[in-house]
């Protein structure tokens, strides 16, 4: 499944996706960042005039873009016009701007940190494992984000083999795990979390990490032992597997007499995240 990334650049947001193992960017993201736009509708209407003169030149640029579903700032996955590095490049030369000759730079910079992720995969676990301790992760946890990752794509992997293609395809499987481990569709989890665009795994506890792996890895394992084909076997696998980790769940609730379902969140400060009161009823089974 694929995942929109945010790069900076002079403290712009520029969404970027991998697509056919390369980064395709944010069209209008970068056009914003260049023509210092106000807002999004502004640079879109920028973009639109742009595409327009470089078709009527007979330039292939725009031709090359693809429409490639990206997070919006409300929080859903829209299309957008995105374009890999020769092709922003080539729309940079279009716009007449300070800023070309820095961002150049910086997406030849970003460009070649993704080459060398392709050829050493390591490098991008470092990446990553670096940017969780930046923001004041434990290594403790980091090292159970690192494989709940790590499962997690085994587990997507699996699906794209078995059937699933489109990107709703991954959601629905995604929620009925969830459902079945911890009562509540991951958009409920965030709720309960008060998260809104944020990742919802990064504000897990150890714990909440735990149970999100088991109810995956069984899941991955049940579509290998039965060899599941199609989105509707897929389903009703991701729904036996995150009943492993529910039925587990609650066990463990049961004993320790409070919930696995947090509303506490790694928002303020990760190191200082607060101990949930003992005893009470779990949130999921409130549902």
């Amino acid at each position: 499944m694929k995942t929109t990334k945010i790069a900076l650049f002079k403290g712009k947001k520029i969404r970027k996706i991998i697509h056919n193992n390369e980064w395709w960017f944010s069209v209008v993201d970068v056009v914003q960042a260049l023509t210092d736009q106000s807002d999004d509708y502004k640079a879109r209407k920028y973009w639109n005039k742009l595409a327009q003169r470089l078709r009527e030149e007979g330039s292939e640029v725009v031709t090359n873009c693809h429409r490639l579903k990206l997070l919006a700032p409300d929080g859903k996955m829209r299309q957008t016009d995105c374009a890999d590095t020769e092709g922003i490049f080539r729309i940079i030369q279009s716009i007449p701007s300070p800023k070309a000759e820095p961002f150049k730079r910086w997406l030849a910079k970003v460009g070649y940190e993704r080459v060398q992720e392709i050829e050493n995969p390591e490098l991008a676990t470092k990446r990553t494992r670096m940017l969780y301790k930046l923001k004041g992760y434990s290594d403790d946890w980091i090292e159970k984000r690192m494989r709940g990752i790590a499962i997690r794509e085994e587990l997507t992997d699996e699906w794209k083999k078995r059937g699933a293609r489109e990107q709703k395809d991954y959601e629905i499987l995604t929620a009925e795990i969830s459902k079945a481990t911890f009562g509540v569709t991951p958009s409920q989890y965030k709720k309960i979390k008060s998260l809104k665009r944020e990742n919802l795994r990064d504000h897990m506890d150890d714990l909440e990490l735990i149970f999100s792996m088991l109810g995956e890895r069984a899941t991955t394992e049940i579509h290998r032992v039965e060899n599941s084909r199609g989105v509707p076997k897929l389903k009703s696998d991701a729904v036996s597997g995150g009943a492993i980790a529910g039925g587990a769940r609650k066990k463990l609730e049961k004993r320790l007499g409070k919930s696995i379902v947090s509303k506490e969140n790694y928002l303020k400060n990760p190191q200082d995240l607060p101990l949930r009161q003992a005893g009470k009823k779990s949130l999921s089974d409130k549902k």
